[in-house]
This record gives structure tokens, C-alpha cells and sequence, in this order.
């Protein structure tokens, strides 16, 4: 019996979708498609060609947050993302697993990332590997990860509250990373877990901003206030992208743990590429 479902979520994106569940139905894992309200024919054609796939259609665009969907209705302890250009190795979840397994507290595994054609290593991989925050209970400690190169454990992902609204989309991993942290599970790279990621040429117009705009949210939400202030004059052309959501942001502020903040300053953000 599956132990790990795959959970997309997506959005107009319907042949680099199919490319995806190609690759994913040789995995014999139960696969969760949340569709964000997309207008192109993603869903007729996953319900044609996947009827194997469950489709969860979002009556609205919910970005990130969308993943809760799936999450929420899988069956299985463990819970791999996937975005919809982007899948797991064969032997991905079988070398998982265990670890899990062994290790009670290990709320996400952050898999190495090999990226086109070429399986290049994405670049957050050296980040990762060598993390400044040391060796941790299955690999090296880290307080970030990819979204689509992550496997999480249900129960942890849950008790926290998956990914935020006020986020959106684009750098939502890190406050879910913090959240978790916070709450004492822990989060490992794990090299020998393997996923692949063959990111469109094209991207969305308005993204960098937008991972700044979070970036400037997500320390209101949880670091001190000087850092606070700090990030916002630093960037304020984020600073005035979230504003609009600043209000849901301070409604949601609460403190890290001191020891949680010591190993965030060490690492100087999450290991993430766009922190």
C-alpha cells in the first residue's frame, strides 16, 4: 500500500501538466490535483488521459495555498509536492520512507533537485548541503526548502497549518519552514531523495517582486520588530507591494523561539535561492 501521495497544484499550465503525470503515473503513487480555477482545458484533459488522478477543482486562484487542499485530503502519512513542471525519481519515495520512519520528529525531507534536461543541480544545492546550521536527525539541518522538491509528513504540515494566505505564492516555504521549526519538528536535505524540475523558458511576469513582497510579510509575521523595519527600508519597493496585506500579516505575527531567531541570523534567511 502507497505510504506518500503526490499532491500539484496548478494553474493553466495544461502540457507541462501532462508531461508531469506521465512521469508521475510510472510511480504507482495516489497523485491529488488541485487545479487554481484554471480557464484552459487542464481538467478535462487530467479527467481523459489520468482518470486515476483526483481532481480538486478551486473555484478561485488559491496559489500556494491550494496545496492545503491536497494535503488535506490525502490518505497517506506523507505528502510529496510536485508542481506541474516538475517529478520524482523512481526510487524517491522509497529511500524516504524509512527515514521518516526513523526519525519520529522529521517533518520534511528537501530532496536534491536536478533541474532540465541536463540534470544540472539547482542552485539552492549547495545551500542546502552545506548548511550553516550543522548536521541534523537525517541530514543537514535547514529552514527552507522547494515547494516541488519537498516531501512532508501529513501530521506536521497540518498541526501548523500548511501555507499561509497572506502569502500567496512565490517564497511561501519559509514561513511554513519557521512555523514547523517553531513547533520542534525538524527539517533535513536529504542528497540520496531525488527530484526532477524542468522549469518553462517563460516566467510570470511580476515574480521577483513578488518573493521580495513575501520576504518583507513573512519577517513582519514572525522576527523581531527591528528586523522588521529593517527589511522594509532595505527593499521599499516590496515594503510598498505588502502593504495591502500587511494588516493580515500583523494579525498573524507571533514570536519565533530565541534559539529559532540565533539559527535564522546564522543562516542569514532560509537557504532558499530567492530568500
Amino acid at each position: 500500500m502507497a505510504r506518500t501521495t503526490v499532491v500539484i497544484a496548478s494553474r493553466n499550465r495544461s502540457a507541462s501538466l501532462l508531461r508531469t503525470l506521465t512521469h508521475l503515473s510510472e510511480l504507482a503513487v495516489p497523485v491529488i490535483l488541485v487545479d487554481n480555477a484554471s480557464t484552459d482545458d487542464s481538467v478535462a484533459l487530467v479527467r481523459q488521459r489520468f482518470p486515476h488522478v483526483e481532481v480538486l477543482e478551486s473555484p478561485v486562484n488559491l496559489g500556494a495555498v491550494g496545496r492545503n487542499l491536497g494535503v488535506r485530503a490525502a490518505r497517506t502519512p506523507f505528502v510529496a509536492f510536485a508542481d506541474d513542471d516538475s517529478w520524482w525519481a523512481p526510487d524517491a519515495f522509497e529511500r524516504a520512507e524509512p527515514i521518516f520512519d526513523d526519525h519520529p520528529d522529521l517533518a520534511v525531507i528537501a530532496a536534491r533537485t536536478l533541474v532540465g534536461p541536463a540534470e544540472k543541480p539547482d542552485p539552492i544545492t549547495p545551500l542546502l548541503r552545506h548548511s550553516p546550521l550543522g548536521q541534523g536527525v537525517a541530514g543537514p539541518a535547514v529552514l527552507g526548502f522547494m515547494a516541488c522538491s519537498a516531501i512532508v509528513r501529513r501530521q506536521a504540515f497540518l498541526e501548523v497549518g500548511g501555507f499561509s494566505p497572506v502569502l500567496f505564492f512565490r517564497g511561501e516555504e519559509t514561513l511554513l519552514s519557521w512555523d514547523l521549526a517553531a513547533a520542534g519538528w525538524a527539517l533535513c536535505y536529504v542528497e540520496d531523495v531525488v527530484a526532477h524540475h524542468h522549469p518553462v523558458v517563460e516566467r510570470e511576469p511580476g515574480g521577483d517582486l513578488l518573493e521580495r513582497r513575501n520576504a518583507v510579510l513573512v519577517t513582519w509575521m514572525r522576527r523581531p520588530v527591528h528586523r522588521a523595519v529593517a527589511a522594509s527600508l532595505k527593499d521599499p519597493r516590496a515594503f510598498r507591494a505588502a502593504v495591502p496585506r500587511l494588516r493580515q500579516a500583523l494579525r498573524q505575527r507571533r514570536a519565533l523561539p530565541k534559539h529559532l531567531e540565533r539559527q535564522i541570523r546564522t543562516a542569514s534567511g532560509p537557504p532558499r535561492r530567492d530568500a
